[in-house]
């Protein structure tokens, strides 16, 4: 063979494989997850809190972004669930048909989380719950692909029973059998399961019920609620709803004269302070939140070390694209910490372990996240209930705390072992609803 027309063909050759090296690579370049996130942009639960969950959610989904995960680029892709049910399962069936993610992330509202979850399911894809609350998501589904790190709504209504049960003697003067309390709730599925959560634990500590009624979160009036309370005379009210509805309540309760000695708010609405404060001004002190710690009063000594530096690159983030927020929402923190460990924990695993990003090997990586007390932001660890369990996929290791926002600033009055200060109860005399 004469040398030129091999020196041809060897050149060729030569280039065929520098094509294909480059096909390779280009790739590997371009192995990535697609990760559709859905939260209420526009509508009354965009500023119920949804909003402030998408925030946290997506500063640690950009963050994530800018380093890849175990060589996978990862690519947030945003709906607006536009606080309706129907849209979210919309939205939620077309990031996955026509935009091609992988999974979906997010979700704020229980209402939605019920029917979206079911369609998740049966289109066998993975979802990643950050927010939802209702154990109504869960319970008795045995979900395959469906996984929830967030605390259950059952959680919230105990907890803050027992934290008031604790508090009845020494604050109310009264043994928890003569407390008068009233539970009231907007009667979507996340109302009615924080609610089950306070009868049950009103049974338990031995409290006087004197009112238990449900509402529509839209209904243009609560008036005849407010008169319904004003006759049951309740020492504490627990109320879980989101906004405005909250606002509502509150501006026909000083029209109408109600006095009580305390309202207990079960995340939502009470999560979002500079809200409250829009709506109620100085009525929204000594109010009560409960909802998982914030990121930001966690005690570090308790926290895993490496994640300090994370908190410290949220409350920056959150600063900068909320200037002169009183207090940072615990709502950033959830949807934050439970996008982080979906980031940090499942999805390393997935890629290294089970070979990707598809469903199974996303569920086979759930499965196995065992994340001790201490090894999240929120402050609680991480383990999934097992597939055949009644609360299959949930978190056994959750739980919310109590807050009380007391001069512009946020304190963990319960449990015991998180509490920063003591609480304030009953309402001061002269503040508005104070029945002092």
């Amino acid at each position: 063979m004469p040398m030129p027309r091999a020196a041809r063909l060897f050149g060729g050759l030569i280039a065929a494989v520098a094509v294909l090296g480059m096909a390779l690579s280009a790739h590997a370049q371009e192995k990535k997850i697609k990760i559709g996130v859905v939260f209420d942009l526009t509508g009354p639960l965009a500023g119920g809190g949804s909003e402030l969950e998408y925030l946290g959610a997506k500063i640690m989904l950009d963050h994530y972004a800018k380093t890849g995960v175990e060589g996978y680029k990862v690519e947030a892709v945003y709906a607006d669930a536009q606080s309706k049910p129907d849209v979210a399962i919309n939205e939620a069936v077309r990031l996955l048909e026509q935009e091609k993610v992988d999974m979906l992330l997010g979700f704020f509202s229980s209402a939605q989380c019920v029917p979206v979850a079911a369609r998740v399911e049966q289109l066998k894809k993975f979802m990643w719950i950050t927010t939802c609350i209702s154990s109504a998501v869960m319970d008795n589904k045995n979900f395959k692909y469906i996984f929830r790190p967030q605390a259950s709504g059952d959680q919230f209504g105990l907890m803050t029973m027992d934290f008031i049960a604790n508090n009845s003697m020494s604050k109310f003067g009264k043994e928890p059998k003569d407390l008068r309390v009233a539970i009231i709730h907007e009667d979507g599925a996340y109302g009615v399961d924080v609610s089950k959560g306070n009868e049950a634990g009103a049974k338990k500590a031995g409290f006087n019920v004197v009112l238990d009624e449900g509402y529509s979160a839209t209904a243009p009036d609560l008036s005849a609620l407010v008169t319904k309370l004003k006759r049951a005379r309740p020492d504490v009210i627990f109320h879980t709803g989101y906004n405005p509805d909250i606002t509502l309540f509150f501006r026909q309760a000083r029209e109408q004269g109600l006095k009580f000695g305390a309202i207990v708010g079960h995340g939502a609405g009470y999560g979002v302070y500079d809200k409250l404060k829009e709506g109620l001004g100085p009525d929204a002190n000594y109010l009560f939140d409960t909802d998982p710690i914030s990121i930001w009063q966690a005690k570090p000594e308790g926290l895993d070390p490496k994640l300090l530096p994370v908190i410290k690159m949220i409350g920056e983030e959150y600063d900068r694209l909320k200037p002169g927020a009183s207090i940072r929402s615990a709502h950033v923190g959830i949807a934050a910490s439970n996008t982080y460990v979906f980031l940090n924990d499942v999805l390393p695993r997935a890629i290294k372990k089970y070979g990707g990003v598809d469903s199974e090997a996303l569920r086979k990586a759930a499965m196995e996240t065992d994340i001790p007390e201490g090894g999240t932001m929120l402050g609680y660890g991480v383990k999934f209930f097992g597939e055949g369990t009644e609360m299959a996929h949930q978190n056994e290791r959750s739980f919310p705390v109590v807050v009380q926002y007391i001069d512009d600033k946020a304190y963990v009055v319960w449990p015991k072992s998180q509490a920063q200060r003591d609480t304030v109860l009953p309402l001061p005399a002269g503040t508005t609803y104070s029945y002092k």
